[in-house]
């Protein structure tokens, strides 16, 4: 007998049969809603967790964040201090001629043959020269005054060079006092002395607003305007008289064609430049064309370039990897101290990944923080090292740009095992711990 409230078998068999089966997808067995799936994170709101570990234990964390800015500083600046002093190594050797040559026709009875007149707008055209200038032997006499004998001139041994506006700069020289030839100067008969030669005429000094000195070239009166400093690159200059080009066209019956051209070139390509000169300067004749080889000074700038930077390099590793540790080691230290906080969270429904994301950022925060501080400290030391020494500062943009990369990869892989680890925690057993 059943009484008339008990449900029917069929019934009781259903409900059964429903409670061993498991729940649907979505579903629930408390009133038939969907499961509460867990809460994404903002990625401020992760930052403000990662973060919150860093303003609770401000002295650990900047003590951690030390130890990465000084490996990053010390990246920076054993980086930037040997470039700024190799800087001004290339600089000097760069003053002995490593990027110059001279091209020069071959001499037949002490004369030298002149080169066709268009052989300086030839060599201006080769693809690596970045400069070129020449002279040109105008074999006139010079002498002090138009009362020295002409057998006994005070000019003995001075040759009268036709010089472009442009030498000075191709052949690293420079006025010790007065001025070089201007577009106007040029054409009027100017002269600028080297400083051997300023010696032999007995001029010194030029002074703005005294009456020039004057010498005599040839038949012609020139008024000279400078005296040039002893010139290292081409001290065949030291000895001459310089005259405009146009104005040795005009008074000492200049022909145009250059004897000697000086050509600056990019060092990587010289000796290709060097190879093909000859032709170009004298298509008709190369083999009148004589060539000066490159400077030792090349020889010596390239295996110095190949010495610097493997050490250096090495040496900031060492302490990006010492840096690398001690944030390592101070969120160990962090996740063992932080057991409680992480049983909570996992109890009130925090996933594992929400876990690992929170000390990841945490490590990747605190490297970055530190890295930052680093780069700009190993910018400031190495800019007042170099200006303490007279270089040139040279901080390159890769190198700022891996220190701050670097430290974000630092802080990755240094807080990995400690997230991994936090997360792994049981939230009763993390809860128990004191």
């Amino acid at each position: 007998m059943t009484t008339p409230d008990a449900p029917p078998r069929r019934t009781q068999r259903r409900a059964h049969d429903a409670l061993r089966r498991p729940p649907a997808p979505g579903s629930s067995r408390s009133g038939g809603g969907r499961t509460t799936k867990p809460v994404r994170l903002a990625p401020s709101d992760l930052l403000g967790l990662g973060l919150l570990g860093l303003r609770t234990r401000r002295l650990r964390a900047a003590l951690s964040a030390l130890g990465i800015s000084i490996g990053i500083a010390t990246m920076v600046v054993v980086t930037g201090i040997p470039a700024s002093s190799h800087r001004a190594l290339m600089d000097e050797m760069s003053a002995l001629g490593s990027n110059m040559l001279r091209a020069q026709s071959v001499s037949v009875q002490s004369r030298p043959v002149p080169l066709p007149e268009e052989s300086v707008d030839m060599v201006r055209r080769i693809g690596p020269v970045t400069g070129v200038s020449a002279v040109a032997n105008t074999h006139a006499q010079v002498r002090r005054s138009d009362l020295v004998d002409e057998n006994d001139f005070s000019g003995a041994g001075l040759s009268v060079l036709a010089a472009r506006r442009d030498l000075l700069d191709v052949v690293g020289g420079s006025v010790s006092s007065g001025r070089y030839f201007s577009r106007a100067d040029e054409r009027f008969p100017t002269a600028v002395l080297g400083v051997r030669a300023a010696t032999r005429l007995g001029i010194g000094e030029i002074h703005a607003g005294d009456p020039p000195p004057q010498i005599r070239i040839g038949r012609s009166w020139f008024t000279v305007i400078g005296v040039l400093r002893a010139v290292r690159l081409a001290d065949d200059l030291d000895h001459a008289v310089l005259t405009g080009w146009h104005a040795a066209r005009e008074t000492l019956r200049f022909d145009g064609k250059p004897t000697v051209i000086y050509i600056k070139a990019r060092e990587e390509a010289l000796e290709e430049v060097r190879d093909v000169l000859p032709a170009t300067v004298f298509p008709d004749q190369p083999g009148q064309v004589q060539v000066s080889r490159p400077s030792d000074a090349l020889a010596a700038k390239r295996a110095t370039q190949n010495t610097f930077s493997s050490l250096f390099l090495g040496l900031a590793g060492i302490a990006l990897l010492v840096g690398g540790i001690g944030v390592a080691n101070t969120m160990v230290i962090s996740v063992l101290e932080r057991r409680r906080e992480i049983g909570l969270r996992r109890a009130l429904g925090a996933t594992r990944g929400q876990i690992r994301a929170q000390f990841l950022t945490e490590s990747v925060a605190l490297a970055v923080l530190g890295g930052t501080a680093g780069t700009v400290l190993g910018v400031l030391v190495t800019v007042g090292y170099a200006t303490y020494q007279g270089w040139p500062a040279v901080i390159s943009p890769l190198s700022v740009a891996g220190g701050c990369l670097g430290a974000a990869v630092v802080g990755v892989v240094a807080g990995v095992y400690p997230a991994v680890r936090a997360s792994r925690l049981s939230p009763t057993k993390a809860l128990a711990s004191t």
